[in-house]
């Protein structure tokens, strides 16, 4: 053992709280495929806190991505903006057809993002949970992580405005239906071909 070294552990998992379980459960489901692994009506242990539960879910081979831990009573910060947090919470697509497609399935069920972007390295997707979290759906516009990562270091346009510029999804579809390649349409879209009919207000992420 080398107390010396600094080890590089990956993220593995995040957690919540919430007063809406089961919707919460339903709205993971159904955007980024979560399953439940287990569930529990005493994750501290203690028959004590009848009202407490836990779930623990995953959409891949690791035993949980996301757990929630359901306190009841609990309400919706009206002040969260003004409060220190955890701000959003990201997840990769390998494809521009993954998030596309991915957008499409959504918007059929009445889910759509509050504001997307091609922000030069990446395109993102945001949307906001039913407990109002913010969750990002992207894809590394590159296809890797070092080009995309020189890109952050060293982009006089993402130093300007590291938002990118704003899209709107089905513009970014029909475009990609009528042939344009992936990296074209990440070209198109960074110059403003896509540019939402309504205006998005950045401040939904803040």
């Amino acid at each position: 053992m080398n107390t010396e070294i600094i080890v590089h552990p990956k993220l593995q998992h995040f957690g919540l709280t919430t007063a809406n379980l089961e919707t919460m459960i339903d709205w993971y489901r159904k955007v980024l495929g979560m399953t439940v692994n287990h569930r529990s009506a005493a994750p501290t242990g203690s028959q004590k806190e009848p009202s407490l539960s836990a779930v623990w879910l995953s959409n891949d081979e690791v035993n949980h991505r996301i757990a929630f831990v359901e306190l009841p009573g609990l309400i919706v910060d009206p002040d969260k903006s003004r409060h220190e947090r955890l701000q959003h919470v990201a997840f990769e697509y390998q494809t521009i057809d993954d998030l596309l497609g991915t957008y499409a399935r959504l918007k059929g069920s009445g889910i759509l993002p509050v504001l997307a972007a091609d922000q030069g390295l990446q395109t993102a997707f945001y949307y906001s949970d039913p407990d109002q979290n913010s969750i990002e759906l992207n894809v590394n516009n590159y296809g890797n992580e070092w080009t995309a990562t020189e890109h952050m270091k060293t982009s006089i346009s993402f130093a300007a405005r590291p938002m990118g510029a704003y899209v709107d999804p089905d513009k970014m579809v029909a475009a990609r239906k009528a042939g344009a390649s992936a990296w074209e349409l990440h070209e198109r879209a960074f110059a403003g071909e896509f540019v939402p009919l309504k205006a998005y207000d950045p401040r939904v992420l803040l």
